[in-house]
């Protein structure tokens, strides 16, 4: 009996090593994420016209498997003074929640 005890706390430790690399490389993809462009409000993505701000969210990657992402909203909101589009998606797969930022350019008249 001492060694079915014994082979199962080294799969428990295991599996809790297994989990903990798991929750580091989660974090690891939310740190690198929020750090591309549109990943937060600090760093929109720039675009010239609000036509493509979906199509370029639903062309983006899920971070956390590569999956497709599905639009829940689209949103306009103010940030720094200055007004951003937001688009929340989902992981079509993962259901991984995420935000993409994006800043209209100016306009300029020549």
């Amino acid at each position: 009996m001492s060694k079915a005890k014994g082979k199962t706390v080294r799969t428990r430790v295991k599996r809790r090593e297994v989990e903990r690399e798991l929750g580091k490389l989660v974090r690891e993809r939310e740190r690198l994420r929020e750090a591309a462009p549109g990943g937060s409000p600090a760093r929109p993505i720039e675009v010239t016209s609000p036509a493509v701000i979906e199509p370029s969210a639903r062309s983006t990657p899920c971070h956390q498997c590569g999956g497709e992402l599905a639009i829940d909203d689209h949103a306009v909101e103010a940030h720094g003074g200055e007004r951003l589009r937001v688009v929340r998606a989902a992981c079509r797969r993962c259901h991984t929640r995420r935000e993409i930022w994006f800043r209209l350019a100016r306009r300029t008249v020549h």
